[in-house]
């Protein structure tokens, strides 16, 4: 396995957030700016990414899944993660590509570490073991009411995920969660309100994506 090497030259944004936050929809819409612009892209996801990955991300978000502690489900985490940084992330990294992930370790701190009680020093090492030195370059966090995301991600139908079944207080409990990362990390995050129009928020993120990375192709398309 080959952690995330510090001089790999793309770049590793991730889109963090609650259930119904717009996270694959803001992907999807920086990824045709970015690729309108002549840049590289590589869009995936966590859990999933690879064919192994992917069979975790079945298991651990299925509804008959039940009584995994949260040190399990961290386990199970890591591990699709090191083959998704390993055969996904590192190699489109390499290739100078702009990766944008939906979902990555901080998700993992705030379902398992800070809501699930699982201890943030397994977490840390956990992520030291797939990443190595290197952590996203950029990481958005799309937020908005709990109670507004989960009926957004109600319209989706299929009746929601394990962990999207869970109480309001479990899912504002998430937010202050991602809240916290941001604090912590305010560098590498950056807080947006999802509860605006999508073309605004949208809009935000591209402007903030030209602006850290200096990426001069993109001037004109984020001021449209």
């Amino acid at each position: 396995m080959n952690a995330l090497g510090p001089h790999a030259p793309g770049r590793l944004i991730t889109f963090e957030g609650g259930e119904g936050a717009g996270k694959s929809t803001q992907i999807r819409l920086l990824a045709q700016a970015l690729e309108r612009a002549g840049l590289p892209v590589a869009v995936t996801r966590e859990p999933g990414g690879t064919p192994f990955a992917e069979r975790l991300r079945e298991l651990l978000l299925d509804r008959k899944t039940q009584d995994l502690s949260p040190l399990s489900e961290a386990l199970l985490f890591a591990a699709a993660r090191i083959d998704h940084v390993d055969k996904v992330i590192l190699p489109a990294l390499r290739e100078g590509a702009f990766v944008l992930c939906d979902r990555f370790t901080d998700s993992t701190r705030a379902y398992q570490g800070a809501m699930g009680g699982a201890d943030m020093r397994l977490l840390e090492l956990l992520e030291r073991i797939a990443l190595g030195e290197r952590q996203p370059d950029l990481t958005i966090i799309l937020d908005l009411p709990p109670a507004e995301g989960l009926a957004r991600a109600s319209h989706r139908g299929g009746g929601g995920d394990r962990f999207e079944a869970r109480e309001l207080a479990y899912h504002e409990g998430l937010r202050r969660a991602f809240l916290d990362v941001a604090r912590r990390e305010p560098i590498r995050c950056r807080v947006i309100d999802s509860t605006r129009p999508k073309a605004e928020v949208a809009a935000e993120i591209l402007r903030l994506v030209s602006s850290r990375f200096h990426a001069p192709l993109l001037d004109g398309l984020a001021a449209r």
